[in-house]
């Protein structure tokens, strides 16, 4: 079961750098990325967001290497 968890919280991570490489309109257009928008621009969201998804794949690693 631990191991699936960690399986997730690394495919949330590269589901967030995806969606800041590609640049995805649907993505940056979500009712909760549209104030990260607001606040940093859509650059900024997309440096913000890729670096977010970098920190949710190393914690997911880390997770797992402590089981």
């Amino acid at each position: 079961m631990e191991i699936l968890m960690v399986l997730i919280i690394v495919a949330c991570g590269i589901f967030s750098i995806c969606g800041a490489v590609f640049n995805w309109d649907w993505y940056f257009n979500n009712r909760k990325a549209r104030g990260v928008v607001a606040i940093f621009g859509r650059t900024g969201a997309r440096i913000f967001y890729t670096i977010l998804g970098v920190v949710i794949i190393v914690m997911g690693i880390v997770a797992g290497v402590n089981m």
